[in-house]
């Protein structure tokens, strides 16, 4: 795979894009990252992306792998010589998946809630991120990683939303250490890896962002 084209389409604070520059990092995979601006998407990305015309995209040898769950996935199938992500046993490669989806579609919604709304929405948003959390804390358990002892593909699903905490914590006010601490020493546990540290952003830099949001949505 030496002479592999590898380019990375992403936008820097996306929680979705950074699952893929881990997985990337995992497998020590050389890749060229060209960075979207989403108001002003590049031809590139609508012909590799012509569906959805999202961000992030893996274009592996000119051939695009759009969602970032499957772009994990085909990480791990391609460059399986080192730092497997998936389990080897089917059952929990499926159970890895269950929880990969549950975060898009529980985690997600809810946390968006706590930044994009105000009020009572961003109340129940608050509740509802709470209890995803401490959902996938009693799915964690007493193990150092959801994969167990491997650091793996539901860790690498979860943790890009942690560089978000900071900017969650300061709208909704609350402690997420104070809600969920196992979810935290987790996320602590994940941030000593060199993949993860260098592929999040800084949380005060994501939180500046959310900030020109909440002002251009006209929330604040």
């Amino acid at each position: 795979m030496a002479n592999d084209e590898v380019i990375l389409l992403d936008f820097w604070p996306s929680m979705f894009g950074m699952r893929l520059r881990i997985a990337l990092a995992e497998k020590e995979v050389k890749y060229e990252y060209k960075e979207e601006d989403l108001r002003n998407k590049s031809p590139l990305l609508l012909q590799m992306n012509p569906i959805h015309k999202k961000i992030p995209v893996l274009i592996h040898n000119g051939k695009p792998i759009c969602e970032s769950l499957i772009g994990v996935e085909y990480i791990d199938e391609v460059w399986k010589d080192k730092s497997p992500l998936l389990p080897s046993d089917p059952y929990e490669r499926a159970q890895a998946r269950f929880w990969g989806d549950y975060i898009d579609k529980k985690l997600y919604v809810s946390s968006r809630k706590i930044w994009g709304t105000k009020g009572e929405e961003q109340e129940a948003g608050k509740k509802d991120f709470i209890e995803v959390l401490k959902v996938l804390e009693g799915e964690l358990g007493e193990k150092p990683y959801f994969g167990g002892d491997n650091f793996g593909f539901v860790d690498i699903a979860l943790i890009g939303f942690y560089s978000w905490f900071y900017a969650y914590e300061t709208y909704g006010n609350f402690s997420t250490e104070a809600e969920c601490p196992k979810f935290v020493a987790w996320a602590k546990r994940c941030m000593q890896r060199d993949s993860v540290a260098k592929s999040l952003p800084d949380q005060h830099k994501v939180f500046e962002f959310i900030q020109m949001l909440r002002q251009k949505f006209g929330i604040e």
